[in-house]
C-alpha cells in the first residue's frame, strides 16, 4: 500500500482520533508521527491536556508505524510517562521501532508540544497478527 493511501485510510477509519482532531502526519515502516490539534475539548479540569488525549495520541503513533507494514498489529502492552503539561496549539507523537520479530514488535514514542520540548514518553509492545 503506498504511504498517502495508508495514512489516508487510518485517518479516514479511526473515527475516535477523527473526532478528537487527531490524525497521521507522517507514516513509513517502522515510523509514523501523529498529531492533536488542541482545542477546548482536549483539556481537562486544570485546563491542560487530558493524559487520556495524550495517550491516544500516542497509541494513534503506534498503530501508523507499526501497521504501516501492511500486517495487521494490536497493542499487548503499552506505558506511557507524563513529563511536563501538554499546552499550545497542537502535540506531536513520534513512534518509532525498536524491534520486530515474527509475532511482536517493540516501538517507543515521544510526545512533544510545538516548541520541541517532550511531554510524554512511551512504549508499546505489539502483537503481530497472522493473516
Amino acid at each position: 500500500m503506498e504511504t498517502e493511501d495508508f495514512k489516508n485510510r487510518i485517518n479516514n477509519e479511526d473515527k475516535f482520533c477523527k473526532y478528537n482532531n487527531i490524525h497521521v502526519a507522517e507514516a513509513e515502516p517502522g515510523r509514523a508521527v501523529a498529531v492533536l490539534d488542541i482545542t477546548e475539548n482536549s483539556l481537562n479540569g486544570l485546563g491542560v491536556v487530558q493524559g487520556g488525549a495524550i495517550f491516544t495520541l500516542a497509541d494513534l503513533a503506534f498503530a501508523a508505524a507499526s501497521n504501516s507494514y501492511g500486517q495487521s498489529v494490536v497493542a499487548l502492552e503499552s506505558n506511557i510517562s507524563f513529563i511536563r503539561p501538554g499546552s499550545g496549539k497542537y502535540l506531536r507523537a513520534e513512534a518509532r521501532e525498536v524491534n520486530r520479530g515474527r509475532s511482536t514488535c517493540v516501538y517507543t514514542i515521544d510526545v512533544t508540544n510545538e516548541e520541541g520540548k517532550i511531554v510524554a514518553h512511551g512504549t508499546t509492545t505489539g502483537f503481530c497478527v497472522r493473516q
